[in-house]
């Protein structure tokens, strides 16, 4: 049986968007995958709404929204890789009750200001032009281990390239 690995999107969401094919293509062969979709997760209809309104959703409600929602839905051990919103819901559902073994978060910058440690494998990715990244400092509190990816921004894991180094650093979390 395949472990099961939950990707969530970014604030865009989206059924299949195109961003996650990548991932989903790479990692199908070795993990049992359920994507979701965080406004769905959160309860946000987003149609007709621009970036900054989506995320004030968010921050107003939706998150603890799709946390709650996420842990109705998921009972068992998983994996997590989250896009950018995506990772902060996982991170704090894996604070409250999700059975995480491995959490991968990449651009989720609203982590830095979490100062507690899910009680998991974690991985973060960060664009090294991504002004909202936590700082040096943070990392160093938390000891958490991370990536910074050369002269990318936030939306780093939209390009193939990043996306492989990443697939990549989940498979071999996974070859014992």
């Amino acid at each position: 049986m395949k472990p099961r690995l939950l990707i969530l999107s970014d604030l865009f969401g989206g059924e299949n968007p195109d961003g996650i094919k990548f991932y989903t293509d790479k990692l199908e062969s070795s993990f049992d995958i359920q994507y979701y979709d965080v406004l769905k997760l959160a309860n946000i209809n987003a149609s007709g709404l621009g970036e900054t309104e989506i995320h004030s959703q968010f921050l107003n409600g939706g998150i603890e929204r799709a946390i709650e929602n996420l842990l109705q839905l998921e009972k068992e051990k998983v994996t997590v890789l989250g896009f950018s919103i995506g990772g902060t819901v996982a991170w704090k559902a894996s604070l409250k009750a999700l059975k995480t073994d491995y959490l991968f978060a990449v651009s989720s910058t609203r982590l830095r200001y979490e100062n507690e440690l899910p009680d998991c494998n974690i991985k973060l990715y960060f664009g090294e032009n991504d002004l909202n990244k936590p700082n040096l400092e943070w990392f160093f509190n938390l000891n958490v281990s991370n990536k910074i990816f050369d002269n990318q921004k936030h939306q780093l894991y939209l390009e193939n390239n990043n996306a492989y180094l990443i697939c990549d650093d989940i498979l071999k979390a996974f070859i014992k």
